[in-house]
């Protein structure tokens, strides 16, 4: 299971990687600011994604002290964001359920309209359109690096980085899952933006996640093998 996550997420970076690339070339002479609220000026734009790149550098240092502090743990994580305050709610049948908002299990960020009412209704929030960011999956064991995926995008989105806003996250699920490249041309330089910032934070999550398992492979094989030496003596 920990090889399959590894190589889900090796793909994921790869798709993630060439999406941003593609993003790059609309967004290389845009003059708009990193968190896609306001046209600014050159400096200003470099003030705020430095700004964005060192938030975002405390994001992981902090994330990597509680993984610690929590021995990489799912229900010692799970129970951390609960206490932190987003709700988490644990349905059968919630990869079917989640399928017909085409949403995956884990961390589900805020929806509007007919998808937020569907949430709510699902997980017993009332009849409001608008979703509050929650936890949906399965009862049974969860894989760590499934877990430290979604915890680490949790995280990122409760110390306010650019990115998870509800048309920004949209945005990047259509791109990136589409079956055929969908052009950009199309989209507002406020779209572009929010979309650059919301590939960003998921590829942060997706290479730290990738990086814990092939580190923990790693040193899986390096025991094997003392282990195999001691064996031998």
């Amino acid at each position: 299971m920990n090889i399959f996550r590894k190589i889900i997420y090796f793909f994921l970076s790869i798709k993630e990687r060439t999406l941003a690339i593609r993003l790059g070339k609309y967004l290389k002479h845009s003059s708009v600011s990193s968190a896609s609220k306001t046209f600014m000026d050159s400096n200003t734009i470099m003030t705020l994604n430095a700004e964005t790149q060192k938030n975002a550098a405390l994001v992981k240092k902090n994330i990597e002290e509680i993984l610690k502090s929590n021995n990489n743990d799912p229900c010692k994580l799970l129970a951390y964001i609960e206490n932190h305050g987003t709700k988490i709610c644990k349905l059968k049948n919630a990869d079917k359920i989640l399928n017909l908002i085409s949403e995956e299990e884990g961390l589900i960020t805020e929806h509007c309209g007919f998808e937020g009412l569907y949430l709510n209704i699902v997980t017993k929030n009332g009849f409001r359109t608008k979703s509050e960011p929650m936890f949906i999956m399965r009862e049974g064991e969860i894989s760590p690096f499934y877990m430290i995926h979604q915890f680490y995008k949790w995280y990122a989105l409760k110390c306010k980085l650019p990115g998870f806003d509800y048309k920004s996250q949209q945005l990047f699920k259509k791109y990136l899952y589409s079956k055929k490249q969908l052009g950009m041309e199309n989209l507002s330089l406020d779209r572009l933006t929010g979309l650059k910032e919301a590939i960003a934070r998921d590829k942060e999550a997706t290479d730290y996640a990738y990086n814990i398992a092939r580190e923990e492979e790693g040193s899986r094989k390096a025991f094997n093998k003392l282990s195999d030496g001691e064996a031998n003596i």
